[in-house]
């Protein structure tokens, strides 16, 4: 099989996490005689300070024709004064819009060998095993207007969404429960937004489509508490895309790290984009112990998604457990006892249970 993969490494930790996901690709591409095309591409900070636009015209016209696209982070403190149309953050938005990446999935799965890395006491968090489903390209992030009055006395933020974009994540969220153990909750402010007014109302039409799924409705304020007291009840959340924002990062406690969290952007009938949850982290970027476990899952996922590859895909996923249960974890893990790696031995040693 031959793929072409655009590679955004972006900011921060970014390249670093990046050259671990090429490594480990050109390791599967051997073992299962693929050829995986590698096609970098400038985004965010980096984008910016080559040229000046956070989101390159060049960037959207590669990936518009790749066959799958990985992403490293962006953002950092050095474009924060930057004004909002070159923040790095506008990169990631646009991409998410140019190719309606509409659905992330986040799986979220903690590793029993590292329960004891999570804030939360083992006996809640133990066989937490989730996914949220989360709208990506309408809501308050992209809807207009967006500005401040110009004597800066007042601002105004827009939540739009129309019912097409309600319906189709709704919809992957159904989908999703259904090959997994086929519970549904639903999050939204029902009690407060018109917006998820008519969410709730689209859940209740859509689920008589999806009888083997059975459904609840939680607000979001209570779903938040929830995920911390007793996440095992959950099995896929669906929300909108703010709530869903919130609730993913909030979710990483279970599993101790936003270093160990994948997440995919799906798009109806195109390119998938496949990026760890955590951000950029330049406080410890260039120092060589950025956790690449986020990375390398969000690439199993590519390989899965968008290649159909899962054999491939489970390999990865269970080197990494195997090297995490031979103790390796990486500086963000305060796990009891094992060794501390850096990211490229992480990276190889995972390599070594992969050739194994």
């Amino acid at each position: 099989m031959q793929k072409k993969i655009v590679l955004l490494p972006g900011d921060g930790i970014g390249p670093e996490i990046m050259d671990a996901a090429v490594d480990i690709l050109e390791t599967i591409a051997k073992k299962f005689n693929h050829q995986f095309i590698f096609d970098y591409q400038l985004i965010g900070g980096a984008a910016i300070d080559q040229l000046n636009t956070p989101l390159p015209q060049q960037t959207i016209n590669s990936c518009e024709v790749a066959d799958a696209v990985l992403l490293g982070a962006v953002g950092g403190p050095k474009w924060d004064n930057n004004p909002s149309d070159l923040r790095p953050e506008r990169g990631l938005l646009g991409i998410r819009k140019a190719l309606d990446l509409y659905a992330n999935l986040r799986p979220v799965k903690g590793f029993k060998q590292l329960l004891s890395a999570s804030p939360l006491k083992e006996e809640i968090i133990q066989g937490s095993d989730l996914l949220i489903v989360r709208e990506l390209t309408g809501g308050l992030y992209f809807g207009q207007p967006s500005e401040r009055n110009a004597d800066q006395s007042a601002v105004i933020d827009t939540l739009a969404y129309t019912r097409k974009e309600m319906e189709r994540i709704i919809d992957k969220g159904f989908q999703s429960a259904q090959i997994r153990n086929k519970k549904l909750t639903s999050v939204d402010k029902a009690n407060v937004l018109e917006s998820s007014k008519l969410w709730r109302e689209i859940v209740e039409e859509k689920k008589q489509m999806y009888p083997d799924v059975e459904v609840e409705h939680v607000l979001v304020d209570a779903a938040a508490m929830k995920l911390i007291t007793n996440p095992s009840s959950f099995d896929v959340i669906v929300t909108e895309n703010m709530f869903g924002d919130i609730l993913s990062d909030e979710a990483s406690v279970l599993t101790g790290s936003l270093g160990m969290l994948p997440s995919a952007s799906l798009a109806e009938n195109g390119v998938g984009l496949y990026e760890p949850a955590h951000g950029s982290a330049p406080d410890i970027a260039g120092l060589g112990i950025a956790n690449p476990v986020a990375m390398l899952l969000s690439t199993a996922m590519m390989l899965r998604y968008s290649f159909a590859l899962e054999e491939e895909a489970t390999v990865i996923e269970k080197a990494i457990e195997a090297c995490i249960d031979k103790g390796y974890y990486t500086a963000d893990l305060a796990v009891k006892s094992g060794e501390k790696v850096s990211t490229k031995e992480m990276t190889q040693a995972i390599i070594a249970c992969i050739e194994e």
